[in-house]
């Protein structure tokens, strides 16, 4: 994605730190650039804008602010750069927990804005790559659990080694073109029905 097609939503009570942030954003190269000057309705409003960044800048954030951010970032599914005047250790911890992909203090001068920009993305791009690859791992595991459990019901039932149990609920998949993880979630159902 280039800068010129990027659309960053800035969030800002202050009009003077809103053209801060836009002059750096557009000397950056980016393309479209939309000040919200309030936070309310925010999860709504950036939902429809649909921006690739969220940059919001505050004199000293609240905790109503994180939860609004944690949201956005989690919900709305974008990285969130936030600039702000002071802070301390509590607010930036909370600043992590909500998401927030770069949190920077007493730092908005117009030429660090895009580096700074840049490495939200990257930061909320690796982010979500993580989960994607947690849940995964998750469905992975309960898959096997399942198999297992769909054996051990096999085994019971038909007198079938591990082994053999194995095979016949691949063979079962394969016939029917489904996935060993389906085979086993109808076996594990009917079990669990007919108790």
């Amino acid at each position: 994605m280039t800068e010129s097609s990027l659309t960053v939503a800035v969030i800002d009570p202050s009009r003077a730190r809103a053209a801060i942030l836009e002059e750096g954003l557009r000397a950056a190269g980016i393309g479209r650039v939309v000040i919200i000057p309030d936070t309310a309705d925010l999860l709504e409003r950036v939902a429809a804008l649909k921006p690739d960044v969220v940059v919001i800048h505050l004199e000293s954030p609240s905790r109503d602010i994180l939860e609004q951010m944690s949201v956005v970032s989690r919900q709305a599914e974008r990285p969130v750069a936030m600039f702000v005047d002071r802070s301390d250790s509590t607010m930036m911890q909370a600043a992590v927990d909500a998401g927030i992909s770069a949190y920077v203090v007493d730092g908005l001068r117009s030429e660090r804005i895009k580096p700074i920009l840049d490495i939200a993305i990257l930061r909320f791009n690796a982010f979500a790559r993580l989960q994607r690859e947690l849940t995964e791992a998750r469905g992975e595991l309960a898959d096997r659990k399942l198999i297992e459990r769909a054996k051990g019901i096999l085994m019971s039932l038909k007198g079938l080694s591990e082994d053999e149990a194995y095979k016949q609920l691949r063979r079962k998949a394969m016939n029917e073109k489904r996935k060993i993880a389906d085979i086993a979630r109808a076996i594990v159902t009917t079990a669990d029905l007919l108790g």
